[in-house]
């Protein structure tokens, strides 16, 4: 029908609410979409960097067993020190300390097993601190030793509380029974306690809560490694003194009532998450990073408390079994398969590092569109006069909207796909 001249000067009816309800629903609806995939691209990411930090703690773990497999052959090589040799060199130390009560259990162990296997106070002792862990690192060796001190490196460690109180007992005066306990089986072979000594209980030891490394058959503690602001980790770390005691395999099944093992109680309680670096100058350089403390294999002590140990080196005397052969036989044959993983991991993280790169460069268009979405949508529902407009319009008058009326470009559901 054609439009009459009379007709052409008469203005179109305004924008009804129907409409303008209408095209606010759509855009906001695709806003909300983009908003998921805001969400979808955001989670991508999140998840390739964990792998990303798993791939890089086992890049670092597996450069420390290259490290340690190189050393021990060397050492080895150079006829090294055994695992049996090093373990009576701490022991003989520890028997020099005769009046002290590790050396008197020692002495107890060694030399009158028979008699003190009998004894119930002495099968609740499983030893003393420094013969429960070994190290195969001398420089490692000393200065944990001095980090715990003296007085832990001696300490007595007991199953249970029942054990600690056999240790010792106590007259009605609360005086110490010198003819009972630890004090008694001391006379007993001549030899005489005095002064104090520290017992560990293992049941009473509140336990790492956290998971164990997959496939370890040292059930190391699963800690998370320092890194630095780029994601690296700082130079010169070698790892967490609790994770570099070589447990046996007796000491390894020694597990609490509750199913803890040694490392998770008794060498958690006393090194926590200690820092290990190669440097005193390298160990400085990531104090922001240490939380438990850290050592150096030079000498370095910073304590827990940020207090640093300065001074000349102290010889405790006593100190952990040291021997490169530890775990030699748990490590391939060659160094090949350790080189093939290192390998097959870097590969594994640059192929993380281009599904980053790409969900990070899809999260900035899709962040990008929803701003220019979100300024339209704005614009649209703040137009002069529009919310005014749309109010006056009568609900019940069909005006469907065009393609122009959207600032999005959708369309009306009956007219879609014409």
């Amino acid at each position: 029908m054609a439009v009459q001249p009379a007709e052409r000067g008469v203005e179109a009816p305004p924008l009804t609410l129907s409409i303008f309800e209408f095209n606010s629903k759509v855009m906001q609806d695709e806003l909300q979409k983009l908003a998921l995939k805001v969400n979808h691209h955001e989670e991508n990411i999140r998840f390739l960097k964990l792998e990303l930090n798993a791939v890089e703690d086992s890049c670092a773990d597996l450069g420390i067993k290259i490290g340690n497999y190189y050393s021990s052959m060397a050492a080895i090589a150079n006829n090294d020190t055994s695992v049996e040799e090093a373990e009576q060199r701490t022991i003989q130390s520890i028997l020099k300390q005769d009046e002290t009560a590790a050396g008197i259990i020692c002495q107890l162990k060694i030399r009158h097993y028979q008699h003190a296997s009998k004894l119930p106070l002495m099968k609740d002792v499983l030893g003393v601190v420094a013969t429960l862990g070994k190290i195969n690192n001398d420089n490692l060796s000393r200065v944990l030793s001095e980090y715990l001190g003296l007085d832990n490196m001696l300490g007595v460690v007991c199953k249970t509380y029942d054990g600690v109180e056999g240790l010792e007992t106590y007259d009605k005066e609360g005086m110490v029974d010198k003819t009972s306990g630890i004090h008694g089986l001391g006379r007993t072979i001549g030899k005489f306690l005095d002064g104090r000594f520290t017992v560990f209980c293992l049941e009473n030891i509140r336990p790492f809560s956290g998971d164990f490394m997959i496939d370890d058959p040292q059930r190391k503690l699963l800690l998370h490694k320092p890194r630095l602001p780029s994601g690296e980790f700082p130079p010169g770390f070698l790892g967490f003194a609790v994770n570099m005691i070589h447990l046996d395999q007796a000491n390894l099944s020694c597990l609490t009532a509750g199913g803890h093992g040694l490392r998770e109680t008794l060498f958690y309680s006393l090194f926590s998450q200690l820092q290990v670096y190669k440097t005193r100058a390298e160990l400085r350089n990531a104090i922001p990073l240490i939380n438990d403390g850290a050592v150096s294999l030079d000498g370095s002590i910073l304590r827990p408390n940020g207090s640093f140990c300065l001074g000349n080196r102290a010889s405790l005397g006593i100190q952990f079994p040291v021997t490169a052969n530890l775990g030699v036989s748990n490590l391939p044959v060659t160094i090949t398969e350790l080189e093939e993983q290192v390998k097959h991991k870097n590969w594994e993280k640059e192929r993380l590092l281009e599904d980053i790169k790409r969900q990070e460069d899809l999260l900035n268009q899709v962040k990008d569109l929803f701003s220019k979405k979100k300024e339209q949508f704005m614009a649209y529902i703040t137009q002069p006069g529009m919310l005014q407009r749309a109010s006056q319009a009568s609900p019940t008058i069909p005006s469907p909207a065009t393609p122009g009326s959207n600032p999005f470009g959708s369309r009306p559901p009956h007219l879609r796909g014409r």
